[in-house]
């Protein structure tokens, strides 16, 4: 697939207005950029950046569309990290007659570098983009988790045309489904129906509220271990850390939060996409909210460079096994525990319809969920995802 005739290039030198003196060290040193005749090796690229400035589905921040630049402006301003990265920024996606020409375009480019194993970082751009990041893994026929950091669901309903605050709807109703599940990160219950709520509960998708997660910020990272997709609307971000947004809130996450957010996501050997949508520039402070995003994004590619392969359990010897009886439980729990990160795993058995046969689905945990185990109650995530498995 060629690439270069879905992009404009960026231009480097009006982000740092023809500066002839740069620090080697910051990150315009270190990305590659696309040129406007060549089109780009993509043999030794770990992660591609890309600007969609598509906001004409946004629901009243259609100025989100001139994010992608300003946020580049203050991220190739960083300094480059410890471990080495191959970094490719592909430019801005050239959008399509129509929202859903766009993408069709984005779906297709997303899913070649998925396929390349290329982690493609999205520059949004409007937060129904989620959807042709969804539509991606669709087209490549994989089930996929879906993490969203945002303060509502996006919830809708078949009866309304697709928009940024109602494009689940759209991905959980598509045909063929590749959905496994779907998690929200930082919802606010005044900023979402009660009916919204419950039909989450009967969906088992998992919902945590932003006050319950800032008491244990950890308890984010198997959430986020678990998932191939990340999409995170900045409007979860409270209004003083993050002005950029016509429809930020008072509360929310603040932005060192959100920086340690991404960098689980980075540190995820299961995470392969990663959004950020709804920063709007006219409404921003100071570049308040472009630095921050430009941290964010930072983070996110730290934790790339720190991945430690500890996912699929080639090694058995690598992992500890601990087998707690609970009473309620149809046999005893059994957790895994990473010998090399630490990090947790509790099986989750179910009855593969298709191949008619006994499966197990091994859930990312925390030592909280082993801990609760052992004073004999099952832990919530393996209920639900028990009962997800099984219905």
């Amino acid at each position: 697939m060629e690439l270069l005739p879905f992009f404009e290039p960026v231009n480097v030198e009006h982000f740092f207005n023809n500066e002839k003196n740069i620090n080697p060290q910051l990150l315009l040193s270190h990305i590659w950029f696309t040129e406007r005749k060549n089109e780009p090796d993509l043999s030794s690229v770990n992660i591609a950046i890309l600007g969609v400035p598509e906001a004409r589905y946004s629901t009243h921040n259609e100025s989100c569309n001139s994010a992608p630049d300003e946020i580049r402006k203050e991220f190739y301003k960083l300094f480059y990290w410890k471990n080495e990265v191959s970094i490719l920024d592909l430019g801005n996606l050239i959008l399509g007659k129509t929202v859903e020409d766009t993408y069709s375009i984005l779906s297709d480019i997303l899913a070649y570098l998925l396929e390349k194993n290329i982690i493609p970082i999205i520059l949004g751009g409007s937060n129904d983009l989620a959807f042709a990041n969804y539509q991606a893994y669709s087209k490549l026929e994989k089930v996929v988790n879906i993490v969203s950091v945002d303060s509502k669901f996006d919830l809708g309903n078949e009866k309304v045309p697709i928009s940024s605050e109602s494009y689940l709807n759209k991905i959980v109703l598509q045909q063929p489904n590749y959905l496994l599940n779907y998690s929200n990160i930082g919802y606010q219950t005044y900023l979402n129906s009660q009916e919204d709520i419950e039909l989450m509960k009967q969906l088992y998708f998992e919902t945590y509220r932003v006050g319950i997660l800032r008491k244990d910020m950890e308890e984010i990272e198997p959430i986020v271990r678990n998932a191939e997709m990340l999409a995170l609307d900045i409007s979860a971000v409270r209004q003083s850390d993050a002005p950029g947004n016509v429809n930020t809130s008072a509360n929310g996450f603040y932005g060192e939060e959100i920086c340690h957010i991404a960098l689980f996501a980075g540190l995820s050997d299961k995470l392969s996409s990663f959004g950020i949508y709804e920063f709007s520039p006219v409404h921003d402070y100071n570049k308040q909210t472009s630095q921050l995003i430009a941290h964010v994004i930072w983070y996110f590619i730290e934790g790339f460079t720190n991945r430690q392969n500890d996912l699929l359990f080639i090694e058995q010897d690598q992992y500890l096994c601990h087998a707690v009886p609970v009473t309620n439980a149809l046999n005893e729990l059994l957790f895994y525990q990473s010998k090399k990160t630490g990090r947790w795993w509790i099986e989750v058995p179910f009855f593969h319809v298709k191949t008619q046969q006994d499966k197990k689905y091994f859930l990312p945990c925390s030592k909280n969920d082993f801990d609760t185990a052992c004073r004999d109650i099952v832990p919530e995530r393996w209920w639900r995802t028990y009962h997800k498995l099984n219905r």
